[in-house]
């Protein structure tokens, strides 16, 4: 019994320590840091395409002022996403598990966290970078909160609706510098804006059921109907990709290779295409904003 005492109580601290990083692991996963890091990218290649336009250039720490406060509010709007939907979130599959709708972070306690990171990612932006980048952060969360997240159970036009903010980060990024949010900057908005079709596209394919099952619209329905989301998003990519970067040949073959892998998940409509697209997409949109980073982006 004594020998059994004293391995309980060595165990206690470690089951301890074993529990705080599984509540730091939900709270970190609440934050959906697998989206946040292409925020980040995104945000953080318009910065440097538009500082290399500003003179005198801004200085580089409103860099990581403009990245953490941008990271704050996407984490904030993803852990808010999570508590509103969290009866939903418990009817799918690929959901089910989250921190919230799993039962693991009480829904009151997501909420607060969720706020509070919003405020303060939008109180950095405002006091460290400057007032322009903090009301484009307000209107992201603003907008995907009011807007997006409770039309999704309305209308497929949810999609759409909700591409519009999660296509404000590069303008985040580009007003940080100081810069007007000229023909540069919206060329780049309207890149995110288009990519994030056929990117979701390919989730929602893949988790269709699950959708359906949480009374989600947000898959357009019937092959036509694809057709035409596929062909109005990845053929415009391919012109705007070029207008935007201008090393040509790089954006032409990225986007014609983007436009290859989603006319194979058009045509074949299977797990395996929509996996590839899904790659392809998450390829693609770093890729042409190192182009534009690297090289000049057009006067």
């Amino acid at each position: 019994m004594a020998a059994e005492s004293v391995a309980v109580a060595r165990a206690g601290p470690i089951h301890r320590l074993a529990v705080r990083r599984s509540v730091l692991a939900d709270y970190w996963a609440l934050t959906k840091p697998e989206v946040n890091l292409l925020i980040v990218i995104t945000t953080g290649a318009a910065f440097c395409m538009a500082r290399s336009r500003v003179f005198p250039h801004p200085p580089l720490m409103a860099l990581p002022h403009t990245l953490v406060g941008t990271l704050l509010v996407a984490s904030g709007a993803a852990a808010l996403n999570q508590w509103m939907e969290r009866r939903f979130d418990a009817r799918m599959r690929r959901t089910a598990r989250r921190p919230v709708a799993g039962g693991r972070i009480p829904a009151a306690h997501a909420l607060v966290f969720g706020v509070l990171l919003s405020l303060a990612g939008m109180l950095q932006l405002l006091v460290a970078v400057g007032p322009a980048p903090a009301l484009l952060a307000a209107a992201t969360l603003a907008s995907y909160l009011l807007l997006y997240t409770p039309l999704k159970r309305v209308s497929p036009l949810c999609t759409l609706i909700g591409a519009v903010p999660g296509a404000i980060p590069p303008l985040i990024g580009w007003a940080a510098t100081g810069a007007s949010l000229d023909r540069t900057a919206w060329l780049l908005w309207a890149i995110q804006f288009l990519w994030q079709l056929p990117h979701f596209m390919s989730i929602a394919w893949m988790y269709r059921e699950d959708y359906r099952r949480a009374g989600y619209l947000v898959l357009p329905t019937g092959r036509a109907r694809s057709r035409v989301v596929t062909l109005q998003t990845l053929l415009p990519l391919l012109g705007l990709a070029v207008l935007a970067v201008p090393f040509g040949p790089a954006a032409i073959v990225l986007s014609l290779g983007f436009l290859y892998v989603g006319s194979r998940f058009l045509i074949q409509k299977s797990a395996a295409e929509a996996r590839r697209l899904l790659l392809a997409s998450t390829v693609y949109l770093p890729a042409v904003l190192a182009l534009g980073t690297v090289f000049p982006v057009l006067r």
